[in-house]
């Protein structure tokens, strides 16, 4: 009877602690804004390429608390944050302010599930803005840099026998005081610099792996003139016993190819009259890795996926040009920068994110360039199983945003458009270089992606032909854009220019490069009751006041792109943007989603055109 009463008493406890939590502020949501609640938020698996069975799922309301660097962790808490909304987001509950002398904390109470014992248990981050320091029990666990990449520790040792476990996290984030990569952050909003997000902005959760070995990772790299795939499945540290791997390839639930290998050693694997990804055509092969020890046990079973397809140059009419799977293909895309006027970074939910990537399909584009941001895993499975093609930035860092007088909005310091490379101190170069190794490491099995952009518009360009032949190094798959408009360098496989001119500029014809425009359009039109500040200026490239207007002038820049690939031998351009962003209204949507500003089927239509061999 005591036990079923201290049930019923937590049941009240949790629902009576859920009403608590609602949306902070007044500004515009998005209708998925409304169904979200501390029980339901973000509660999908998160990295749908690296899938086990034993998780659970740490999203929901913490306590937390800003305050000044130089205190001690409070011992009381200001209050309840939903996670993994950022403190800034109204979706958190808070919508407050983190200033650069202020650090975040976090904490909450979790209980090991029983089935659990005799396991180790890992508690992962899919993403902190930006510098992270983990206590479990009051044991410092460890701590991490970065505001894109996910992390993991082993807290077993940290768990005591009591039935409740206490998680304690501190977030450190200079937002746009410090050099870090952050992307289109800044503490005073305007222009295209958009509200900061710190903290906790991806799932957090747990799962249970075996005490003896599990597999950290699995890389993936196909081949489709060789008809093969190389499979590296890779264990959580190197050990001196031998662990094998049993491998399954099926296809439509048929399987294609089996393989057995030692962990961490390479095996290539023949795949038959291989089915190709494409935009047209997402198949993708599901992929199984179980991993048995030396008695043949099975310790560890991960599930994934690949796709069967190449990105290249090749020679189109004279012109280096961009190839999918062996044959021409241009690349029509979305400018996309991922932010939502309730979440900020974090979408308020799986079936957003995933909306404006289909949209994106839906009017005819085959391709989006993700701008100085990285999403989380869940964003990339999408396209993925959708066939969209992603061209994906590192976000911008070493960047010095202006004098808070100087209010031109597209207005950046220390950056370097034609003139020779920035210098960077050494330890902030190595920092930048080890989050963009992180972004393409993590990242290297997603057939979607099929070039990477260092830098953009010189904003903290450096090293620029060392870095884009790092990044050649370390994934000869795939193209580089080494910078995207502006400062360009003779390096990298990319030739871009950007042009947000009514008339369209035309880039350079390049003998070794595919020429492209990275962005164009930027067409403002601002929607009367969907605007982030009615009372602010609501700003495009070219602004214009009803949607004929704007339907009109896009067509007559688009069809310069279409003359463009026809004589020139463009191979790519970039439209801006997806939606509004805050203050910018150059959104083929509304930044609240409520409202597409041009007809949909229309817009497919007369991108077909593109696409047209």
């Amino acid at each position: 009877m005591k036990l079923k009463l201290t049930i019923v008493s937590l049941f009240f406890c949790v629902t009576l602690f859920a009403q608590k939590w609602e949306p902070a502020g007044d500004k515009m949501k998005t209708q998925w804004a409304e169904r979200v609640t501390p029980e339901n938020v973000w509660q999908e698996y998160p990295r749908p390429q690296f899938e086990r069975e034993n998780w659970m799922n740490l999203n929901g309301l913490w306590e937390y608390a800003v305050i000044k660097k130089n205190q001690p962790q409070p011992k009381k808490f200001q209050g309840d944050i939903l996670v993994p909304f950022c403190v800034e987001s109204s979706l958190s509950g808070v919508m407050g302010e983190v200033k650069p002398d202020d650090r975040i904390w976090y904490k909450r109470q979790f209980k090991i599930p029983t089935d659990w014992n005799y396991k180790s248990v890992i508690l992962n981050f899919e993403a902190v803005d930006y510098s992270t320091t983990i206590w479990v029990n009051g044991a410092v666990v460890g701590s991490h840099k970065g505001a894109y990449d996910r992390f993991s520790f082993d807290i077993t040792e940290y768990l005591n026998e009591k039935e409740t476990q206490e998680l304690v996290v501190c977030v450190d984030d200079p937002s746009s005081s410090g050099v870090q990569p952050r992307g289109k952050q800044q503490l005073s909003q305007q222009g295209i610099w958009y509200t900061p997000v710190s903290g906790i902005w991806q799932t957090v959760w747990l799962e249970a792996v075996s005490s003896e070995a599990f597999l950290k990772e699995v890389k993936i790299t196909p081949d489709i003139d060789a008809e093969i795939v190389s499979i590296i499945p890779m264990l959580s540290e190197p050990l001196k016993h031998e662990y094998k791997v049993k491998i399954a390839i099926s296809s439509n639930g048929k399987q294609v190819a089996t393989a057995e290998v030692l962990a961490d050693k390479e095996v290539t694997i023949k795949i038959e009259s291989p089915e190709l990804w494409s935009p047209d055509n997402p198949n993708l092969y599901d992929l199984s890795c179980t991993l048995t020890n030396a008695s043949s046990e099975v310790i560890d079973e991960v599930n994934s996926y690949f796709g069967m397809r190449k990105i290249s140059l090749g020679d189109l009419n004279g012109n280096k040009y961009l190839f999918l799977n062996n044959e021409p293909l241009f690349h029509y895309g979305t400018l996309d920068q991922g932010w939502w006027p309730d979440g900020l970074h974090t979408p308020p939910s799986d079936e957003a994110m995933k909306y404006d990537i289909e949209m994106t399909k839906k009017m005819g584009f085959n391709m989006i360039r993700k701008h100085i941001k990285v999403e989380p895993d869940r964003w990339f499975y999408h396209c993925d199983k959708l066939g969209m093609l992603v061209w994906q930035d590192m976000p911008s860092g070493m960047v010095v945003l202006p004098a808070e007088e100087n209010k031109r909005p597209d207005r950046v310091q220390h950056v370097s458009r034609t003139g020779i490379d920035l210098n960077h101190r050494s330890a902030d170069a190595a920092q930048f270089e080890w989050e963009l190794r992180r972004m393409i490491d993590i990242h290297y099995n997603s057939p979607c992606i099929v070039i990477w952009v260092p830098f953009n518009e010189g904003w903290g360009q450096y090293a620029t032909c060392r870095i884009a032949k790092m990044i050649k190094d370390l994934d000869p798959t795939r193209l580089v854009n080494a910078v995207s408009g502006w400062a360009l360098r003779p390096c990298g496989d990319i030739y871009d220019i950007h042009s947000y001119q009514t008339e369209v500029h035309i880039p350079a014809t390049s003998l070794d490069r595919a020429s492209v425009i990275g962005e164009y359009g930027g067409i403002g039109y601002p929607v009367k009751d969907h605007l982030w500040n009615p009372e602010m200026r609501n700003w495009g490239y070219q602004t214009y006041q009803s949607e004929k207007e704007l339907l009109e002038n896009y067509i007559y820049k688009f069809n310069q792109i279409v003359e463009m690939k026809k004589s020139k031998g463009l191979s790519a351009a970039v439209y801006t943007q997806t939606t509004d962003v805050e203050g910018e209204v150059n959104g083929l949507m509304t930044y609240d989603r409520k409202v597409i500003k041009m007809p949909v089927k229309k817009l497919k239509e007369i991108h077909s055109t593109l696409f047209k061999k």
